[in-house]
């Protein structure tokens, strides 16, 4: 009878822990369920938070421990980072699409003829010297013969512009998420510490270690570089009076973030030499070398300042990201992946998770 009714106690206890369990587990899908909308502004958020942080505390120091004042200023100067670039890219793109209508409809928007080596290109040389030689007799054919295949890209322009207007947006946003999180620094440090201890056990502060110096090093040594170039781009796109200075910027930000950036100055430098003096032009293949070999100047002096990651496994974070997030994600999912692969190898135990350049 004793056993008995142990036994049911067993059973009546085992059966309290799976109800807890699964409300436990309900409560966890209901949470991320409502939250899901806002996980990448919250990763995103962390991660800028993550990187400004060194120069969060100098600020701080600065200003005699006014965590909030700290806060506040990062969240401005980061702000201001973001918009004032945007504004001129913005304007500049506008100018030109208002500047190239208005010669079209005038007709006087000139074309070059093209050099006389383009018809000897292999594979596009002969169809890229007849469409060019069109343009540059009668623009206004040309773009009527192209009229099916504009209208249908021109969706897809539509797409990409609304889609770089809401990364733009959503950036805003994770700034003003990074700086609560900045101006509650000290309960954000030991809330995430007390949750890598309940995840690592005793290794929970070296993974937290671990993880912000790698967030800090694929952020200047990917992001930063890719925001350096795009600098150095663009003035010599402005310079060199390049059509549409503010579009060409925009693509390059986001093939430098997928280190292939050199392939948009290419078409740049083709497009200087059919059009420039030949002094011009090689000034600019130049400038355009420079910026290209500056990514293997940059990357490995900021990539050695936390822990390297292969660009391999950056590169493939940022494509995952961008077809699991959109825009956005070049640059979370470039973040996200080099730091699982730093966890991933620090648990294999072939690296330990030090707090090298943390």
């Amino acid at each position: 009878m004793e056993k008995r009714l142990e036994n049911d106690d067993h059973v009546n206890r085992a059966l309290e822990a799976s109800i807890f369990i699964g409300l436990a587990l309900l409560l966890v899908v209901a949470c991320f369920w409502i939250l899901r909308p806002f996980i990448p502004l919250l990763a995103q958020g962390i991660i800028i938070a993550v990187a400004v942080y060194p120069g969060f505390q100098k600020l701080q120091s600065v200003l005699g421990g006014r965590q909030v004042l700290a806060g506040v200023l990062c969240t401005l100067i980061l702000l201001a980072v973001v918009i004032l670039p945007t504004i001129l890219l913005a304007e500049s793109l506008v100018h030109g699409i208002q500047v190239a209508t208005a010669h079209l409809k005038d007709g006087t928007l000139i074309v070059p003829p093209p050099p006389a080596a383009v018809g000897n290109w292999p594979i596009i040389g002969a169809r890229l010297n007849r469409v060019w030689s069109l343009a540059t007799n009668d623009l206004t054919e040309a773009v009527r013969s192209f009229a099916p295949q504009i209208k249908g890209v021109l969706p897809g322009l539509l797409s990409a512009s609304a889609g770089i207007g809401l990364t733009v947006v959503q950036l805003l946003l994770s700034i003003l998420v990074a700086g609560i999180l900045l101006a509650n620094a000290v309960y954000a440090y030991e809330l995430t510490r007390s949750l890598f201890g309940r995840v690592f056990g005793v290794k929970g502060p070296e993974f937290q270690q671990l993880i912000g110096a790698t967030i800090r090093s694929v952020t200047f040594g990917i992001l930063g570089v890719a925001g350096i170039q795009s600098v150095f781009a663009a003035l010599g796109f402005l310079v060199v009076g390049l059509p549409a200075t503010g579009l060409w910027t925009v693509i390059f930000v986001f093939a430098a973030v997928l280190q292939a950036g050199t392939l948009v100055l290419i078409p740049a430098v083709i497009y200087v030499f059919a059009v420039a003096s030949t002094t011009k032009a090689v000034i600019f293949l130049v400038w355009c070398v420079f910026v290209g070999i500056m990514d293997n100047i940059l990357k490995p002096l900021l990539l050695g300042r936390g822990v390297a990651v292969p660009v391999a496994v950056v590169f493939l974070g940022a494509i995952g990201g961008f077809v699991a997030m959109g825009i956005l994600g070049l640059f979370v999912g470039a973040i996200v992946l080099s730091v699982g692969y730093r966890l991933f190898l620090a648990w294999l135990g072939r690296t330990p998770a030090t707090s090298q350049g943390a």
